[in-house]
């Protein structure tokens, strides 16, 4: 692609995504919202593959959909309450429709189909801003209107997700439906964590964020693909490997590593409110999250003899790290004893 036309786009993507974060009117806030859609179609289709053109077309039709819903909530609650004002969402069936159309945007059960397989069908750097990036404008508007949501359909949505993202992703091979999964799953974790307190919502956005891109940076740098290209890496990064198996075991949650921290947070949160067979649930919905988790971490590490190989492959291309990959993996990885100071700045 045109290095101008790219940078267009990518500051299209950031100008509808701080439009929309910095908005108090609904129609300010759906503007946003399309211009963001209306970059990230050409990104996604910009490698003229039937795969490709598939998922721009899923993202379109999904996105517009939500998109189109959001106007009609807000334009119901205009018209009962007089006020476009995003904080004054006082009309329950708006409030319905608000919600079933940023859980489609977020990817969220049961509106989450089309997000496996745009991810699969785009390049990985293209998967990353999916993940991260696209999350930030739907999540903020949640944010917002929070206090007017359906408590009951907003815990449903968590629960669904959590659980569904866990089961889906056993059977997955492709390392981008594996993250796309784990998305959903995670997803869930935050709409949970929005019902219980906003501050732990953007402490456990935040390290999303930070561990999904640690992630992606690695899977690009290594050029893997699927599953078993984890195992052909070794030879040629063993040090890369060793980290991945941890950012993996991140992302599972798995203690001491940081991703444990938001979900004992949020677990703390909910026995507090005594939601305890809602805590139950969830935390055993992370179980095959965890497992699949284990299982890509196995063929990181445990697969191949801890040794370089002496030989020289000349058909795998030199590695190229990304400069923020090494400060990203510490990060996702070492941050659980600062749990204390961190849980302060979020009651």
């Amino acid at each position: 692609m045109n290095p101008i036309i790219w940078s267009l786009l990518m500051m299209s993507l950031a100008t509808g995504t701080i439009i929309t974060m910095s908005s108090h009117h609904w129609l300010l806030a759906w503007i946003g919202l399309e211009i963001n859609t209306m970059a990230m179609i050409p990104i996604i289709s910009n490698q003229h593959h039937p795969r490709a053109t598939e998922a721009g077309t899923k993202y379109f039709l999904t996105q517009a959909a939500a998109s189109a819903l959001i106007m009609f909530s807000s334009i119901t609650n205009a018209w009962t309450t007089n006020q476009w004002d995003i904080t004054q969402l006082t009309n329950p069936q708006a409030s319905m429709m608000l919600t079933l159309a940023i859980a489609m945007k977020l990817g969220l059960v049961p509106t989450h189909f089309w997000f496996p397989e745009v991810m699969q069908g785009t390049t990985i750097y293209t998967a990353l801003i999916i993940s991260t990036w696209q999350k930030l404008a739907p999540m903020t508007l949640l944010y917002m209107t929070s206090n007017h949501l359906h408590t009951t359909t907003l815990l449903t949505l968590s629960l669904l997700s959590t659980t569904f993202g866990g089961i889906s992703g056993l059977n997955q091979t492709q390392t981008r439906k594996i993250l796309a999964y784990s998305s959903i799953a995670h997803m869930g974790w935050l709409t949970m964590a929005l019902l219980l307190n906003q501050n732990l919502t953007l402490l456990t956005m935040t390290l999303y964020i930070m561990m999904t891109t640690a992630m992606f940076f690695i899977l690009t740098t290594t050029l893997t693909k699927t599953i078993t290209d984890m195992g052909t890496a070794w030879s040629y990064s063993p040090t890369t490997l060793s980290l991945t198996m941890l950012t993996l075991l991140s992302l599972g949650g798995l203690p001491p590593l940081t991703g444990f921290m938001p979900k004992l947070l949020i677990l703390k949160n909910m026995v507090s409110s005594e939601l305890t067979i809602s805590s139950i649930i969830i935390a055993l919905s992370s179980l095959p999250s965890l497992f699949f988790y284990l299982r890509m971490a196995y063929f990181t590490t445990m697969t191949i003899p801890p040794t370089p190989t002496t030989i020289t492959h000349k058909w795998r291309f030199p590695l190229t790290p990304k400069p923020l990959m090494p400060l990203m993996i510490m990060m996702s990885s070492l941050l659980l004893p600062l749990t204390p100071i961190i849980y302060n700045f979020t009651t």
